[in-house]
């Protein structure tokens, strides 16, 4: 049988697919959560850094390494289970146990992580979560655990994934630094359920965190904005005015747009990033089917009230920029015609004093041409009286009349060379 060489990709792009399957979580139980991100260039970090931070931490419980150029990993951390990932912009651990301390939300869970092992991380935490999953008790209990874990104004409950469980949260942040959600799984919700809705929680709150970047972006740059913008409006109010020169205007306009084009520039990766983190963390929510529970407000609620506000931000900056670069656009493009009609203006004026002067000249030219042949035709008649002199006598013919018969035909000669000289040097 033929055989077809394969793509050197295709292999890897269809287990890219599988490659981060959901953990398979069996109530009580918990999970703690960390992102790690570096403060600048996030996307072109170092990535082996993450890669030897990691293996320092599976060297401390005697776990084997990923495999060279890994982008997740899952294993064993001792008696937990770690998850790793690896993203454009953020690392993530994950790290399950089970069963459940008596404190709940205990931050001795997050110890698991050793202090001097975060103090060299390769970045900065971008947040990180306690996450507690019991079995689902009667309604009372829940209403009771929630409202003693929780921030009641900010707190929403909900049941997801068709009522198998009610997962809570109130996405603020404890003493301790961690974000805490729960989940009570229903009888009927199986490990690897509860290990998606776990996995779903962690990513909503990642994202989340990851794209109100792009709302202190956009607020770090609103104040320039618009007083580019009132720059701007004053360079167009004053267009038409004579006052200043056009030149100077265009000046300062093309200063106002490279300006916007850096921060153009500067913001088009983070706002980018923005959109895409906040259309997982929509599409997170919409996975988990919410259904109201007990009157609370759901997830979807709490982001509409709370998250959307921040992301129409961040839009909102977003056209202004490009709004405002169009402006400088057309402004620029008035200007420049502006200029062009006065260069124009200008030009044509310089021609037409060009055109005068020429005239001027080549008026003079004729009279000293004039003069010239008289001066020529006086020396010619001169030296030609002395030289048919002799001719002169032998027909004795006056001297005077001879001369004088000479100046017509030596005049016209003279004339007649000059302007055949003339012809050969300006041809028509």
């Amino acid at each position: 049988m033929a055989t077809i060489e394969d793509h050197p990709l295709r292999y890897a792009l269809a287990n890219e697919l599988h490659a981060r399957p959901f953990p398979t979580l069996d109530a009580p139980c918990f999970a703690v959560y960390l992102a790690i991100k570096r403060p600048e260039n996030a996307a072109g970090r170092d990535r082996s850094a993450d890669v030897a931070h990691l293996t320092d931490l599976l060297d401390r419980y005697g776990t084997a390494h990923p495999k060279p150029g890994a982008n997740h990993f899952f294993g064993d951390l001792g008696k937990y289970r770690l998850k790793w990932e690896s993203h454009t912009e953020f690392v993530t651990y994950t790290i399950f146990g089970d069963g459940n301390s008596d404190t709940p939300f205990d931050g001795k869970n997050f110890g698991v992580f050793p202090e001097d092992w975060l103090a060299e991380a390769p970045g900065v935490r971008m947040t990180s979560a306690l996450i507690r999953v019991e079995r689902m008790p009667s309604d009372d209990e829940i209403r009771a655990k929630i409202d003693r874990w929780f921030v009641p104004e900010s707190m929403a409950a909900t049941h997801v994934l068709d009522q198998a469980g009610i997962m809570a949260g109130d996405f603020r942040i404890d003493e301790g630094g961690h974000a805490r959600f729960a989940l009570f799984a229903g009888d009927d919700c199986s490990p690897r359920r509860i290990g998606r809705i776990v996995q779903r929680i962690c990513e909503i709150e990642t994202y989340k965190q990851m794209s109100m970047l792009g709302l202190a972006r956009a607020r770090a740059i609103q104040g320039r904005l618009g007083e580019m913008g009132d720059e701007l409006s004053r360079l167009v109010a004053d267009m038409g005015s004579e006052t200043t020169a056009s030149e100077a205007r265009l000046q300062k306009l093309l200063g106002i747009s490279a300006d916007l084009e850096r921060l153009n520039a500067e913001t088009s990766f983070r706002f980018g990033a923005t959109a895409a983190y906040e259309a997982i963390v929509n599409q997170r929510i919409e996975v988990l089917r919410e259904e109201r529970w007990d009157g609370r407000q759901t997830f979807r609620e709490f982001m509409t009230r709370r998250y959307d506000p921040a992301m129409r931000t961040v839009k909102a900056v977003e056209r202004q920029l490009h709004d405002m670069a169009e402006r400088a656009i057309r402004a620029g493009d008035l200007l420049r015609t502006k200029v062009d009609v006065e260069r124009s203006a200008e030009n044509k004026a310089l021609l037409e004093s060009m055109d005068r002067r020429a005239d001027l000249q080549l008026r003079l030219q004729e009279t000293v041409e004039g003069l010239s042949v008289v001066a020529i035709s006086y020396y010619a008649v001169s030296l030609l009286g002395y030289l048919t002199a002799p001719v002169a006598s032998a027909l004795h013919v006056d001297k005077v009349w001879w001369t004088a018969g000479l100046v017509i035909p030596v005049v016209l000669l003279v004339w007649l060379a000059g302007r055949t000289v003339r012809k050969r040097l300006i041809p028509h």
